[in-house]
């Protein structure tokens, strides 16, 4: 009805969470829920290309009423992929953590790709498979 979930990240009904919520946006001091989603995309190999398709995912991301987490689009802005590569998937791993969902892109599946679905299984996420054309994988 109002565009908030009454369950929260685990499936559980969080009634309290949901109506605090719809009374913020009912007063007009918010927005309408948008999940967080971390974006799962290759990006070693052919960055530059790479990294003008995870900006399209993002893109896409935002269009679909989501908040889109790159975490691959950030931390090589300020870390080094050949020293810190572990700090950085690290890192990739605790904002995952923060993520509603993980949506991963096209047929291609990385290793770094792989560490990240397996942990977001571990930790219970929900994945979502796209195409490269941004098309839902639903098999």
């Amino acid at each position: 009805m109002d565009g908030i979930s009454k369950y929260n990240s685990e499936g559980y009904p969080d009634p309290t969470c949901h109506d605090a919520l719809a009374r913020v946006v009912k007063e007009g001091r918010g927005a309408v829920f948008r999940p967080l989603v971390h974006i799962c995309s290759p990006y070693a190999g052919d960055v530059e290309r790479n990294v003008r398709k995870a900006r399209r995912y993002a893109r896409f991301a935002v269009d679909e009423g989501a908040i889109p987490l790159a975490a691959h689009l950030l931390f090589p802005q300020f870390l080094s992929e050949e020293t810190e590569r572990d700090l950085a998937i690290f890192m990739a791993k605790v904002v995952l953590g923060r993520c509603q969902e993980v949506w991963v892109f096209g047929a291609e599946i990385s290793a770094g790709m792989e560490d990240e679905i397996s942990y977001a299984q571990r930790k219970g996420k929900r994945l979502r498979y796209f195409t490269e054309n941004l098309e839902e994988v639903t098999e």
